[in-house]
């Protein structure tokens, strides 16, 4: 399960049924959980804790320094986080948390990020997500569960993108993007609920109707923001999914995109 190429720091666990391509380079301070594979040239550092029935395809760069002036080698808290049953194909690079930004660098369950993408550090990625071809997230940045980012589509650091939401490519995402939408365009615009997104996902009629009463609500009654959000709450305050929608754009730090 072992190529007599890959070299494997002796401070490195591996748990069962591991395999590790050719030329591939796990350094001290790392730990893989059971059925992982690690194709070759794949270089994974720590301090970095994988779970298990993970896919690194070759040439992956996993759990190196975050990719900030600031970051000083050597610091204590800095780590990367990966759940179980990802897959990450050629050349993804995933840096370690920094900690100015809190120290982790960590990603959920069940997540698909393709080739040429990039995670910066202390970046929280949920679970069940896509990254297209050359997606690309800068540091302190969020993504929700069942998020799907086009390919190329690329994030300002500090933003957070909501749960269910899908970009198209090429997007470019520089203020935080709500949930359960459709967002494109240099520079991000809002088109629309994610509908076809949200009942693959699992959504209840019922549920992607209160979103969409909540969109219209928010975004195309023409009323202030606050009063929008007040709508909100008097009309469809029942509703988890609604109310979500709303949390989001009032806790938003960077505000959200129209």
């Amino acid at each position: 399960m072992i190529h007599p190429t890959a070299i494997i720091d002796p401070a490195a666990r591996l748990g069962r049924d591991v395999s590790v391509g050719a030329y591939a380079v796990i350094g001290p301070q790392v730990e893989i959980g059971d059925n992982t594979e690690i194709s070759n040239h794949v270089t994974i550092m720590g301090p970095t804790l994988i779970g298990r029935d993970n896919l690194f395809y070759s040439t992956c760069s996993i759990g190196q320094d975050p990719q900030d002036k600031k970051f000083k080698r050597g610091e204590t808290q800095s780590r990367l986080e990966i759940g179980d049953n990802n897959t990450f194909r050629e050349f993804v690079t995933i840096n370690r948390g920094s900690e100015a930004g809190g120290g982790i660098t960590r990603l959920g369950n069940n997540n698909w990020i393709m080739a040429n993408c990039h995670i910066a550090h202390d970046c929280q990625v949920g679970r069940n997500t896509v990254f297209a071809v050359g997606a690309i997230i800068a540091g302190h940045v969020t993504i929700g569960d069942f998020v799907t980012l086009g390919g190329f589509t690329a994030i300002h650091q500090f933003c957070s993108v909501g749960e269910y939401t899908i970009t198209g490519g090429q997007t470019l995402i520089a203020q935080d993007v709500p949930p359960y939408v459709v967002a494109n365009g240099n520079r991000v615009r809002l088109f629309g609920v994610n509908k076809v997104g949200l009942e693959r996902n699992g959504l209840t009629p019922d549920e992607v109707s209160e979103i969409q009463k909540a969109y219209k609500i928010i975004f195309r009654s023409k009323l202030p923001q606050k009063e929008a959000l007040a709508r909100v709450g008097s009309e469809l305050g029942g509703s988890p999914r609604a109310m979500r929608l709303v949390e989001f754009i009032q806790t938003s730090t960077r505000g959200i995109c129209r």
